[in-house]
């Protein structure tokens, strides 16, 4: 005996009108991605209280929904799948890996456990091994797949704290941090706040953190690093968050390995120049890391989310994050939850797998060196028209600046305005900079040419207005 809503909802999944209305909402944005403003206008943003109502006391109408949901949200996202979305490091989507999305939410899999998801298991199992192979890591690397490198950080603090407890007979799972040994973390003062983070809630404490001084690019400098040893968690950088550099991997990850110190490598978005022939270099020694965070959803170009915790050390990551319970199968296949903090998850390896698959290497290749291009393109217009570069553009991040902090800070808010692209604001060495990501697939070098006549509109603007008070 089916409830009437049970019918209802039989009828909605074999009868096919909400995906059909899903597919053409969809269908629509696509078409509209690269002509879109970069940034909502007011009047979309404003239409955003449509959604504000009293819960509704009936069942509603799919596909209704779903074309409501289009006709007042999509005007009000950002196009960060388009070619001149230039804020934060959000990489855009590679088509192939949306296909797989769609396909994937359609499965619906929870992907903690091999029983609960054999196909995502196996997914996993092929991901990790092709990430090992794309960034030339140990053989005994073990990936776990989380939402982004927040999560991917957590992880690898937790691996290493564990690993730092136990190598002083401290087993920080039973006995806790009452009467505990001193363990360190080390790690340069442009560390990203995800790593500030994920010490603070691992307990570690912030005031704990041996901090060393970096260059004029955020580059730890290697003759600051203090005596280290195996009670030292030393977190080092593949791609500073603003500037883009890279950190002297063989050369502290050596001092650090010769002492039995846990070496995690934060490379959220710069692990990738390892895929890449004329920037592999940049990455030259992280194999000799002990765990590294990554997201597919930056350079990459994966859909949101996709984090990845890669790590040599597998019982150290297992033993920080493994759940028991009588009714936990665990196989002898892949069971993703070991290595992750989550017991439910979604299959998002499927996506990874797609973007992977559809670009191999020469592609994965092409992608990172186009982006590094783009951002070059866009560093050597901009200097032409007298704006001010401020990093070396060794990656895809360009940081620029105007005669002041007021012209500048003006400039970031034209553009934002302007729609025709957007870009965020940052410090850097107590100046206010603009700063610039350059991580879709879609960015064209027209891309670059027309956000740079926009950033010379919005400076003429704020120029003017500088000069009328």
């Amino acid at each position: 005996m089916t409830s009437s809503l049970q019918n209802k909802m039989f009828r909605e999944l074999l009868g096919k009108e909400i995906f059909e209305a899903a597919k053409l909402s969809a269908y629509d944005y696509a078409e509209g991605t690269f002509s879109r403003r970069a940034f909502p206008a007011k009047a979309a943003l404003s239409a955003l209280e449509h959604f504000a109502e009293d819960l509704p006391q009936s069942t509603g109408d799919g596909p209704e929904i779903i074309r409501a949901l289009h006709a007042f949200g999509s005007p009000a996202t950002v196009a960060s799948t388009g070619g001149r979305y230039f804020g934060l490091v959000n990489g855009g989507a590679i088509p192939a890996a949306l296909g797989a999305r769609w396909l994937a939410d359609f499965w619906d899999q929870n992907s903690a456990l091999f029983k609960s998801s054999p196909v995502n298991s196996k997914l996993e199992e092929v991901c990790e091994a092709w990430l090992r192979a794309i960034f030339g890591l140990p053989p005994e690397t073990a990936a776990g797949f989380v939402s982004g490198s927040s999560s991917a950080i957590l992880c690898g603090l937790a691996a290493g704290r564990y690993r730092a407890f136990q190598n002083q007979g401290w087993d920080i799972n039973e006995k806790g941090f009452r009467n505990a040994p001193r363990i360190r973390v080390v790690t340069g003062r442009h560390a990203h706040g995800t790593v500030v983070k994920a010490v603070a809630v691992l307990g570690m404490g912030v005031e704990n953190i041996e901090w060393v001084d970096v260059d004029d690019q955020g580059r730890i400098i290697p003759d600051q690093v203090p005596e280290l040893d195996e009670t030292t968690i030393l977190i080092l950088q593949a791609g500073n968050v603003n500037s883009g550099s890279f950190d002297a991997f063989e050369i502290l990850c050596g001092r650090a390995n010769a002492v039995g110190a846990w070496i995690h490598i934060d490379g959220a978005f710069g692990l990738w120049a390892a895929a890449c022939s004329t920037l592999s270099h940049l990455t030259r020694g992280i194999e000799a890391a002990t765990s590294w965070s990554v997201d597919g959803h930056k350079t990459l170009n994966t859909p949101y989310d996709s984090g990845i915790i890669l790590c040599r050390d597998k019982a150290s990551l297992v033993a920080a994050l493994q759940a028991s319970g009588s009714y936990i199968g665990y196989s002898e296949n892949r069971d993703g939850m070991l290595y992750t903090p989550e017991m439910s998850r979604r299959a998002r390896a499927a996506e990874l797998w797609a973007t992977l698959k559809y670009l191999g290497q020469s592609g994965i290749d092409e992608l990172v060196s186009g982006l590094h291009a783009r951002a070059v393109q866009m560093a050597s217009e901009l200097r032409a028209e007298d704006f001010e570069i401020l990093n070396d553009v060794v990656f895809n991040q360009v940081l620029v600046a105007c005669e002041n902090d007021v012209t500048t800070n003006k400039t970031i808010e034209y553009v934002q305005e302007s729609g025709e692209c957007w870009v965020g604001g940052a410090k850097w060495w107590q100046r206010a900079v603009v700063r610039i990501s350059v991580c879709s697939w879609a960015t064209t070098s027209e891309d670059i040419s027309r956000s740079v006549k926009a950033f010379v509109q919005a400076r003429n603007r704020a120029r003017h207005d500088t000069a009328s008070v």
